[in-house]
């Protein structure tokens, strides 16, 4: 579902509601954090989420005027899923900054290299960063946008409740993990 004009709060009220607002979406996050091991770490979005990056920005930098909020609603709408498809921030995550600089230098290409997987289905592996490249010829980026495309057997899988599977086969990250029943059951109310 995009979010509009009339979906957002205004200035004044998002001010008056941002801590309820915040440990909302923050519990509702919860159950859209899917960790691939320990470095690798999909956020999958929808129009909470993204409603809320909506409003921080808003708030963030004082937009208040129609054509600052419908760009601001541009850019974050095309992270919302549309119902026959998941769409997520893929982050590279290590503490390290040297221990970062050499893992992202050894896994060029690994957005293209993650998949989810219904039971009985195969793999989907994503659409990766339609806005812009995001690697060098050196190193990958630590973020990535990615989109899943669903075909129908899978949404008609996943809504019956079948177990999901994602995982990376990129030669420098290899992994594989169950999907929690709580993140599986919001990316299922994801679908039509």
């Amino acid at each position: 579902m995009q979010l509009t004009r009339e979906k957002l709060y205004s200035l004044e009220q998002y001010a008056r509601i941002r801590p309820e607002f915040r440990a909302k979406v923050m519990a509702h996050k919860a159950n859209r954090r899917l960790a691939i091991g320990a470095h690798a770490t999909l956020y999958f979005e929808d129009s909470l989420t993204m409603q809320y990056q909506v409003q921080e920005m808003l708030r963030l930098e004082r937009i208040f005027e129609d054509e600052g909020i419908q760009q601001e609603l541009d850019v974050y709408n095309s992270l919302i899923p549309d119902g026959s498809n998941w769409k997520a921030t893929f982050m590279l995550e290590y503490e390290d900054v040297e221990e970062r600089r050499v893992a992202l230098a050894s896994l060029l290409g690994i957005e293209k290299a993650i998949w989810i997987q219904a039971e009985g289905c195969g793999k989907v592996y994503p659409i990766a960063n339609e806005d812009m490249d995001r690697e060098t010829e050196d190193k990958t980026s630590a973020v990535h946008f990615l989109r899943f495309e669903l075909t129908p057997e899978m949404v008609g899988a996943i809504k019956r409740g079948a177990s999901l599977r994602a995982g990376i086969d990129h030669p420098g990250y290899r992994m594989e993990v169950e999907v929690p029943a709580g993140v599986r059951n919001s990316l299922a109310g994801d679908l039509r």
